[in-house]
């Protein structure tokens, strides 16, 4: 759909901070149902659907720790304009938790092992990402921002990826998010290489995010068909629907990780900066399409929209 909206390229530009937009911090309200969750809302695959219900849950313990990382380092921040930003962040991430908990809990009914997904991030969170120094934990929340972002890119192009099921509250919830994860995308880079900058330090950052995400995650995830049908185990059904569904996140061509592996490691350049990949107008498109006050998808979820004062 919004390739034939965006005929032109879109040019590599880094946006001063003088320039910059104030982001907005939305507060949703969807009021999931357990009965209309779709465990086949990604193009109709189980086992690829599974790994965002996977992700949905380590991401609000990925994104408490953005909030109380970005909430620690803005003290040290000086351009009010960043700063003005990282609060942005701060909120548009606690929105973001405060939602997908209440959608773990619809998964929760809907046969997902909520609780102990819940318990294995809690570990891997408290008792190792947020006993890092402070600057590591500032360059972990570099490179998790930096995944979502490619991910929130990604959708942004392939939109059509939302639209086979009927489930509008998940797809709302993803599209609101993606929406939002690319919007504040340069945030949290911008406060690591104002306070840190050490190349060594982002690198390590990254590959934690790198571990968790594309290593972890989808491990924790290779168990969830099972536990909800264990006759999978025996179903050539399922087994052809998990080849496809590995297609759907690795495959080369299009697949969500396999065909951005190249934006994800573009991290790696010293002279890498997210706005290096710019979606500015994917951005305009979307907030027309899903926040228009009669026509957008996500308006009848939209309870308010604040944007954090600018101090000096």
């Amino acid at each position: 759909m919004i390739a034939a909206a965006l005929q032109t390229p879109l040019s590599l530009v880094r946006s001063p901070k003088t320039e910059q937009e104030p982001i907005p911090v939305r507060h949703m309200k969807f009021e999931f149902d357990a009965k209309s969750v779709d465990d086949k809302f990604l193009l109709n695959t189980e086992l690829a659907s599974a790994y965002f219900e996977a992700l949905s849950i380590f991401l609000t313990f990925g994104e408490d720790l953005v909030i109380d990382t970005a909430r620690y380092h803005r003290q040290f921040v000086d351009d009010p304009v960043l700063k003005q930003r990282v609060t942005s962040l701060i909120g548009q991430e606690a929105v973001h938790s405060k939602a997908h908990n209440e959608w773990n809990d619809m998964l929760q009914l809907n046969r997902f092992p909520v609780s102990i997904y819940r318990f294995l991030a809690q570990q891997v969170f408290d008792y190792g990402f947020k006993q890092l120094p402070n600057p590591m934990q500032l360059s972990l929340m570099a490179g998790i921002e930096h995944f979502t972002a490619v991910m929130a890119e990604f959708f942004m192009k392939h939109e059509d990826m939302f639209f086979s099921t009927d489930d509008e509250k998940q797809r709302a919830l993803w599209m609101w998010h993606m929406l939002e994860e690319s919007e504040h995308k340069d945030i949290a880079y911008d406060v690591f290489q104002e306070l840190s900058g050490s190349y060594p330090l982002r690198i390590a950052g990254f590959a934690m995010a790198f571990g968790t995400i594309l290593g972890l995650i989808p491990l924790a995830t290779s168990v969830i068909p099972f536990y909800r049908r264990p006759r999978n185990l025996i179903s050539p059904a399922f087994w052809k629907d998990a080849k496809r569904s590995v297609g759907v996140l690795f495959g080369k061509k299009d697949g969500v990780y396999g065909s951005t592996i190249g934006h994800v490691l573009d991290y790696l350049r010293r002279d890498f900066h997210p706005n290096d990949h710019d979606t500015s107008e994917y951005l305009e498109y979307y907030k027309e399409t899903l926040l228009h006050p009669e026509t957008g998808l996500l308006t009848p979820y939209l309870v308010k929209e604040t944007v954090p004062p600018l101090r000096k």
